[in-house]
């Protein structure tokens, strides 16, 4: 991917994600559409985590393919604070990291059957349903310092749910 990409992808804050990963590693997460269980689940993991993240040195900036408000709705909702996010209506942002669109199985497969109803019943998300954006587009996670992509995480199927501990602290592995 070209760097210029980085510089292009503006956040809500005004500071381009090259910018802000020239201050601190970031989490870039590559959300799905917000009536996506899963989408909503990794909302609820990062708010608790939020704290963690910071104090082991890293930030967060969420991509995202809704309307302003209704992702300030939602980062509201889950409680995050200052979320610094970039709006990627036509998943161009997507494409340029590599993340494709999902396949039945990936998308609506047995695996996504059991964990959907762990995420929307037993952790009180809700059930899915279509919002603004792409419901084929497959999300991702990519830690990136200073303007290089450190470590991927790309789902193989909508029901992955990444360690984001785990990823920042890869960081440190390429700094050695």
């Amino acid at each position: 991917m070209d760097n210029s990409v980085l510089e292009k992808m503006v956040t809500s804050d005004g500071e381009s994600v090259m910018e802000l990963s020239k201050k601190k590693p970031l989490l870039v997460v590559f959300l799905r559409h917000f009536g996506c269980i899963f989408c909503r689940e990794a909302l609820q993991d990062l708010s608790k985590l939020q704290d963690e993240i910071q104090e082991k040195g890293g930030d967060l900036v969420f991509i995202h393919m809704a309307n302003k408000e209704t992702a300030e709705q939602y980062f509201k909702k889950y409680k995050l604070v200052n979320p610094k996010w970039v709006q990627d209506s036509e998943c161009k942002y997507y494409q340029e990291f590599g993340l494709v669109k999902g396949t039945f199985n990936q998308l609506f497969g047995f695996k996504n059957w059991v964990r959907g109803v762990d995420a929307a019943i037993i952790k009180g998300n809700g059930v899915s349903w279509k919002q603004l954006g792409d419901g084929f587009q497959m999300p991702g996670v990519f830690l990136i310092d200073n303007g290089d992509i450190k470590y991927s995480f790309v789902h193989n199927s909508a029901a992955d749910r990444p360690n984001y501990l785990d990823i920042l602290s890869k960081v440190e592995q390429f700094k050695n």
